[in-house]
């Protein structure tokens, strides 16, 4: 199949970085529309062009196979969060940059409800489809960790490496936690305060506690006080302190 006169102003507007984008955008809705209508294995890849009015030569030109249209803006996403972690504050808290980055996947989902709730029961049915959700959100956690872990290396922490990936953990799981719940509740919940609660427990499990302030203590005593008062009198002292 090869596209049309009538296709050709959607193959020009893909020509721009927007159109690019509408148009992944595009092809993905006519899938999820398709996969809930027919079924994901009943669906070809012939048919989603055709229902994003392109041809088959363009659909695998923005993608290598039927499963990865669903998670059309997954690399639009990895890109948005990298701008993030370049533009940030270096004085602020690493933990809080890699939280509102992660921050840019809910607001993904939430820009888009009909698709996010399909794709939503697509992947709890498909296990090819849920196979590369579990793909993505791995890809999202392995970019938390490299960010995370080179602000820790810069702070000297001794720990970096092993910090920065539970950390980047910790994020991934609170963030598919309000997103499921969200998507439980056909978008109706409050998506941004669910997000906000749950990224600030990660954020202050994370934060570096500063060092409490050394006490001095001043033992006055003669030389001639026997050893076992020394020490009687001075574990009283820290007992008090």
């Amino acid at each position: 199949m090869t596209d049309s006169p009538r296709r050709a102003p959607v193959t020009r507007a893909g020509a721009t970085p927007d159109g690019r984008r509408r148009l992944r955008r595009a092809l993905a809705a006519a899938a999820v529309d398709l996969f809930v209508a027919k079924g994901y294995e009943a669906t070809t890849v012939d048919e989603i062009a055709a229902a994003a009015g392109v041809g088959r030569r363009t659909f695998f030109r923005y993608f290598d196979a039927k499963d990865d249209v669903l998670f059309a803006n997954h690399d639009e996403i990895v890109a948005e969060m990298e701008e993030t972690f370049a533009a940030a504050d270096p004085d602020r808290d690493p933990v809080e940059v890699a939280c509102a980055a992660v921050g840019l996947v809910l607001d993904s989902y939430a820009a888009e409800l009909d698709v996010s709730l399909k794709r939503f029961t697509l992947t709890r049915t498909v296990p090819s489809l849920r196979d590369k959700e579990v793909a993505t959100v791995d890809r999202y956690q392995r970019v938390l960790a490299r960010y995370l872990r080179a602000r820790f290396t810069e702070q000297g922490d001794e720990t970096a490496s092993l910090r920065a990936a539970v950390a980047a953990a910790a994020i991934a799981a609170a963030n598919n936690h309000v997103l499921r719940r969200w998507l439980r509740s056909g978008g109706r919940d409050d998506i941004a305060a669910s997000a906000a609660e749950a990224f600030a427990l990660v954020i202050d499990a994370f934060k570096v506690q500063d060092a409490a302030p050394e006490a001095t203590m001043v033992a006055v005593m003669t030389t001639a006080t026997p050893l076992h008062d020394v020490i009687a009198k001075v574990n009283a002292a820290l007992n008090e302190s």
